[in-house]
């Protein structure tokens, strides 16, 4: 049965409105603002930790000891490599006058030279050994939790979390009527809820490209710089799109 005149005109009025309400509902939904990175920082060696050097809610960098473990041993033998290396070089050189009068071999002094080289290369293995016993922090951010302290062994379990607030994410579950409207690269205006609130510009960087079937959505992730740190991680926010 074909449709009536007054049923397609009615269809065909119909179409951008369809249209006008998927543009308005894409340009203001509702997010998340995260942290970038979440580390579960961990020793590289088993041990007892001897010193946790920051708490909750201290800025770190990229780099920073931030737990010592236990490393006597380790210093131990870091002296003794120096030792040795010092007492060949001293040997060394009071021999030097001898291998110019030739009283001598050239096997004996090289002799000399290659414990000088062991020495120095068991003076490295000892230091890189006993830097295995410092927790480094791997990226810039803040402690969010400290799960250890002095005194307690560790082997597999996180001494701490880190979060990176520096870019921030800002993560978005939008509606299928949004989807191809929304882009990588994209700009959008990010609006934190109170007391924050205040207007931040954020970048597109992920928009997938797959449809959750059930809930007839996607995901979108946004770019936040927050070189200041004003921005807190965990707050709800409203995110406008811009064309």
């Amino acid at each position: 049965m074909s449709l009536s005149r007054t049923a397609v005109l009615f269809l065909l009025m119909l179409l951008p409105v369809q249209s006008l309400y998927a543009e308005d509902l894409c340009r203001n939904l509702q997010g998340l603002i995260e942290p970038s990175e979440r580390v579960e920082l961990s020793s590289q060696v088993p041990g007892v930790l001897a010193e946790v050097l920051v708490d909750r809610g201290d800025p770190v960098r990229a780099g920073q000891v931030v737990a010592k473990l236990n490393s006597k041993v380790e210093e131990a033998m870091i002296d003794l490599s120096k030792a040795k290396l010092e007492f060949g070089r001293r040997k060394a050189v009071r021999n030097e006058e001898l291998f110019k009068e030739k009283l001598i071999s050239e096997h004996e002094k090289d002799e000399m030279e290659t414990e000088i080289r062991l020495a120095a290369l068991e003076l490295r293995d000892a230091e890189e050994r006993r830097n295995l016993r410092d927790v480094v922090s791997p990226i810039d951010g803040i402690v969010m939790e400290r799960l250890l302290s002095p005194g307690e062994y560790t082997s597999q379990e996180a001494v701490m979390q880190i979060v990176a607030i520096d870019p921030l994410y800002v993560e978005v579950v939008a509606p299928v009527e949004c989807y191809g409207k929304i882009r990588q690269g994209g700009k959008a205006r990010v609006l934190p809820g109170e007391p924050v609130g205040g207007s931040y510009l954020s970048t597109v960087a992920i928009a997938d490209k797959v449809i959750d079937a059930a809930s007839g959505t996607f995901g979108v992730r946004l770019v936040l710089p927050n070189s200041e740190g004003k921005l807190p991680a965990g707050l709800g926010c409203r995110v406008k799109f811009l064309d």
